[in-house]
């Protein structure tokens, strides 16, 4: 099964880039984050703490996105060649057989990535350390470094990673028994990375009310931790969004009543309501600190927070957005076949297109939505903790500002690659 995973990526790269991408991105952070434990070697006390810090609380965040988007990009190429999966079992391929296949293709491209991700790392790495420098946390003397930490924690979380989400979802491909285990234990999961976001928002309002800008700590988790547990509801969340604007979608004629009959693209909603919780949170919360530090005396190490909340949520908002383009594009790449017979059966191109322009509406409206509610886990307990009011004076501009960014990127994904799609016949399409 390890020579056909071979002939797979050569003869069907296509449906290895979202996986390739997000293997790719994460590992150069890992790496950058990681080179700053290199860098710390040999400097002085407090130059060192600070690379530490910066290494530790950077890296876990990107190590916890990472693995996510890791395994969420596998699933929906996996689940994209169900046919294939299928003729293999029918011409006797045994399940093991089968789940050695997919993970011997996701350790192939997770091998590959984290071989052309070593020069990104390395550059971001120095793009940390300069910043460090900009803001005095570390002696501008220090140079950069890039050694056996960075190259063993971006190919080791890397491989690692990418060897648990295979096996994860290689599960998935066997018994039909288990179909219906798994959207309870994704529930599981959902709540419990919620009561992990609901602990640490608490922890902000209470032990940590009056700590000043320490409180930043677990406001900012609290956040991150609600994203990834709304995400994981991300089929839940599309089903109350997509009923709640079904009359409205409906208006459009048959473009809308296709887009309510069409697949739920639910692996579509995470990285939406990722880089919506995660960004929106984060302004806010900065946005707060920024107003109740007016006029006050900062402890040392509030520039160092700050330095670490930005770069860390900065680089992981970006590596989200990356996320969210790469799941869309493969996931409309994907249904060339159902849209070839749409066609056929009488829809125009422009109805396709405006059908798809509709499910980008859905889309974006459950991750927005979604994204605010997960932010309110950061901004409510922080706002409360640093300003003594719950809900803090702020202006809803910067949500509309992260709100439109996710829209231009959903729909400029989605309608973009649903018109190149459509070129050619659609007879062709269907026999491919």
């Amino acid at each position: 099964m390890i020579a056909v995973a071979l002939r797979n990526l050569r003869h069907r790269p296509g449906g290895f880039i979202a996986t390739f991408l997000s293997a790719f991105l994460g590992a150069a952070l890992i790496m950058a984050f990681a080179s700053l434990i290199d860098t710390a070697t040999g400097v002085d006390a407090a130059s060192n703490e600070s690379l530490v810090t910066t290494a530790g609380v950077g890296g876990g965040w990107c190590l916890v996105i990472v693995a996510f988007a890791v395994t969420s990009t596998l699933t929906l190429a996996v689940r994209q060649r169900d046919q294939q999966i299928a003729l293999l079992r029918s011409v006797g391929a045994t399940g093991p057989q089968v789940r050695r296949m997919i993970v011997g293709e996701a350790l192939l491209v997770a091998l590959l990535a984290a071989a052309v991700a070593v020069p990104v790392g390395w550059l971001l790495g120095r793009v940390l350390v300069k910043l460090l420098h900009n803001t005095g946390q570390v002696a501008s003397t220090i140079d950069p470094a890039f050694g056996v930490t960075a190259l063993s924690a971006g190919f080791g979380v890397t491989l690692l990673g990418s060897l648990a989400a295979a096996f994860a979802t290689a599960r998935r491909t066997s018994a039909h028994g288990r179909k219906k285990q798994r959207p309870l234990l994704r529930r599981i999961g959902a709540g419990l990375f919620l009561l992990i976001g609901t602990n640490c928002a608490i922890l902000t309002a209470t032990l940590m009310d009056g700590k000043g800008i320490d409180a930043m700590q677990t406001a900012g988790q609290a956040g991150i931790w609600a994203s990834i547990g709304l995400a994981l509801l991300a089929p839940e969340l599309l089903r109350l969004v997509t009923a709640a604007l079904g009359p409205v979608v409906r208006l459009f004629g048959a473009p809308g009543e296709l887009a309510l009959r069409g697949p739920r693209l639910s692996a579509a909603v995470m990285p939406v309501l990722l880089f919506t919780g995660i960004a929106t949170g984060t302004v806010y919360m900065q946005g707060i600190e920024d107003r109740a530090a007016v006029g006050q005396i900062e402890p040392d190490y509030a520039q160092d927070i700050q330095t670490l909340n930005y770069v860390v949520v900065g680089m992981i908002t970006l590596f989200v957005a990356i996320m969210l383009v790469n799941t869309l594009i493969a996931a409309t790449t994907h249904r060339r076949r159902e849209f070839a017979q749409q066609r056929l059966a009488g829809a125009t191109r422009g109805q396709v297109t405006a059908m798809v322009a509709l499910e980008g509406v859905l889309i974006t409206a459950t991750g927005v939505l979604g994204g605010l509610l997960a932010s309110l886990f950061t901004i409510l307990p922080f706002g409360s903790a640093r300003a003594d009011r719950i809900w803090p004076d702020a202006s809803p501009a910067a949500f509309g500002i992260v709100a439109a960014i996710a829209v231009v990127l959903t729909a400029s994904a989605v309608v973009q690659t649903t018109r190149r799609t459509l070129h050619g016949p659609a007879t062709t399409a269907v026999r491919a």
